[in-house]
């Protein structure tokens, strides 16, 4: 036997209580009544009844929703507060390890272009973004890119950044420090 949907039980419920209804009219009224009368009569009852059982369900989910509205609202602001709170414990360290990465820059003899490019590079921009942003032609980014690897001693991109990165992050097999 298959089972039966949800929806047709709702429906089924409604024809049942559009006819229940209905009928209580028809006992209620002193007026004969037709069968065509009866069918357009139980057929707006339960009519009326899906309006009504629909709205209540949009009412329930609108509720619902509201309340994951809410919820993620509140999640939001949690992380928010977290990302403020580190940013304002990290500024200090921060300016810090700029101050130290513009010194390293400088005992690299790097010109004020190549040290741009450094400062993007390692905030992880590509040829292309930097060069959009500075209004210069990829390959002109690309030959100063080349001109501070060849004075860093490091052999491109990736290297670039691990010299500044790599000793700031726990290595492999070690454990984070507690805050």
């Amino acid at each position: 036997m298959p089972a039966i949907s949800r929806y047709s039980l709702v429906m089924a419920a409604a024809v049942l209580i559009g006819v229940a209804l209905t009928t209580l009219d028809l006992l209620t009224d002193p007026n004969p009544v037709t069968p065509v009368e009866f069918v357009i009569d139980t057929m707006e009852k339960t009519l009326l009844v899906i309006g009504a059982g629909g709205v209540f369900v949009l009412i329930r989910r609108t509720q619902r929703q509201h309340r994951e509205q809410m919820a993620l609202i509140e999640a939001l602001g949690v992380a928010h507060a977290s990302g403020m709170d580190w940013r304002n414990r990290a500024q200090t360290y921060r300016a810090e390890l700029g101050a130290e990465i513009a010194q390293q820059f400088r005992s690299w003899g790097l010109t004020d272009a190549e040290q741009e490019i450094g400062w993007m590079l390692l905030k992880g921009l590509s040829h292309k973004e930097i060069a959009a942003l500075r209004g210069t032609a990829e390959s002109a980014v690309r030959q100063q890119a080349r001109g501070l690897y060849g004075k860093s001693g490091l052999p491109g991109k990736t290297a670039f950044s691990a010299y500044f990165l790599e000793d700031l992050l726990p290595g492999r097999g070690e454990q984070a420090p507690d805050p």
